[in-house]
């Protein structure tokens, strides 16, 4: 049940994302095990939520749904208006790699290719230039402090360079909304705090949607508004 916290979007606010009735089962030996049980929130363009709950509770489930790495077993997720779970493969492929931007608690950065190069792949992947991509990425590069660290690979970088390097990465291609998954899950709480101020000031200057899932505390105050699920429920959205 929703709690009557529920003051979630400003009704000026355009709708960006938008659950209905999110669910989502996974079959096992004992029998099937609902992960989601019905999940409904809107997500404001420009918003920044963060999503808390205890381990369990659904929530990397719920965003592998919102980035479309995974399916709900029933419901819908709208974005800019649009039920993405009714396009096709190669819709869906494109929408991931122009719309949304990830970041993951493990960085996920390819070993064998630079700062630069990692940064670079999503736009090169879209099909744009080597020049134009290389331009971008060196721009956030940049922007995110690491201007002395292009040519380093990620074994040659510290663990908030590489969460750097992965947000640069996640912001190639100008996406609407950018996912990240405790992205400050492996991090002590200095380097903690630059990833935190980073991502307010890219929030400013990209005028990102963003939604964040942590157990912090701390970064989830600095948030517009907070959704706590509890077993695959969404209990409450304060703010």
């Amino acid at each position: 049940m929703t709690s009557e916290c529920v003051s979630s979007t400003n009704k000026a606010d355009k709708i960006l994302l938008q659950t209905e009735n999110l669910t989502k089962s996974f079959l096992t030996e004992q029998g099937e095990v609902q992960v989601l049980r019905g999940v409904n929130f809107i997500v404001g363009a420009r918003q920044r939520v963060a999503v808390v709950g205890e381990s369990g509770s659904g929530k990397t489930t719920l965003m592998h749904i919102l980035g479309t790495l995974d399916h709900p077993t029933s419901g819908s997720c709208y974005f800019d208006g649009v039920d993405l779970f009714s396009l096709s493969t190669v819709q869906l492929d494109r929408f991931r790699n122009q719309s949304l931007g990830f970041v993951f608690q493990f960085h996920q950065l390819l070993p064998e290719f630079s700062a630069l190069e990692n940064v670079m792949m999503p736009a090169l992947i879209a099909g744009e230039g080597r020049c134009q991509a290389e331009k971008q990425a060196r721009t956030l590069l940049e922007e995110t402090g690491l201007e002395q660290r292009l040519l380093h690979k990620p074994g040659q970088l510290s663990g908030g360079e590489q969460q750097r390097v992965a947000i640069a990465r996640a912001l190639v291609l100008n996406p609407k909304l950018l996912i990240a998954d405790e992205p400050t899950g492996n991090l002590d709480s200095k380097t903690s705090d630059g990833i935190y101020a980073l991502l307010d000031r890219l929030h400013t200057q990209h005028e990102l949607t963003m939604i964040v899932v942590t157990h912090n505390v701390e970064l989830a105050q600095r948030m517009d508004k907070i959704l706590c699920i509890r077993d695959g429920v969404v209990e409450s959205v304060c703010r």
